[in-house]
């Protein structure tokens, strides 16, 4: 029948003698895991995988309906410099590895990063954003702002090294920086496609922030 997703069988997957040995555990948890992994025919074959194990994260994407405009961060990541980034600069969605609950967690990463306190964020999804390295399961979320929850300058933490800038892009001109190559994080492009494709950026729906 047309319109119905063709079923796919799911391929049961078969693990033994899973090994890890760890490599590093500074800032996050490096292994190299050896184990076997059945084939559809039966055999079995020997594997070797390294796991870069640093916790789950979450994100948000911060809009403004009646200003027509969103706010990213930008600061410097050192693997996307030493991966040809020129200044090492990236624009990206606010966020943070998740300590305790993700939801509190984006709204401190928010308020710590730019200086705003949302009081609601609304979850869309989680994704896996590397599943062939990294074991980060990343919680995505939306949130409108408005001038009246700005308390303080934002820019991070010191002691945590964050040297953090606040951008304020409209709406258009963020996927026009998507386009051009200047918006390369992953978990922003996604962030902004799912909210335009859900209306966030519609005038006509209603808001959810209050204080606008």
């Amino acid at each position: 029948m047309q319109g119905m997703l063709r079923r796919v069988p799911v391929m049961p997957v078969n693990i033994r003698h899973l090994q890890s040995q760890l490599l590093s555990d500074n800032w996050s948890i490096l292994k190299k895991n050896t184990f076997e992994l059945q084939l559809p025919d039966g055999s079995w074959q020997l594997m070797e995988r390294e796991t870069h194990d640093h916790g789950n994260g979450s994100t948000v994407l911060l809009y403004n309906r009646t200003r027509s405009t969103i706010l990213l961060t930008r600061q410097f990541r050192l693997p996307t410099f030493v991966n040809g980034n020129p200044d090492g600069l990236m624009l990206e969605a606010p966020g943070g590895l998740i300590e305790g609950d993700p939801e509190e967690t984006i709204k401190r990463e928010v308020e710590e990063e730019t200086g705003y306190r949302v009081p609601e964020v609304e979850k869309i999804f989680e994704a896996y954003m590397s599943p062939g390295t990294i074991t980060e399961l990343v919680h995505f979320y939306l949130a409108e702002y408005t001038d009246a929850m700005k308390v303080h300058a934002g820019g991070g933490l010191k002691e945590e090294q964050e040297f953090i800038e606040i951008v304020e892009v409209g709406f258009d001109e963020a996927f026009d920086l998507v386009a051009s190559g200047r918006i390369k994080d992953g978990k922003t492009i996604l962030l902004l496609q799912h909210a335009k494709l859900a209306g966030r950026f519609d005038h006509s729906a209603p808001s959810s922030a209050s204080g606008a």
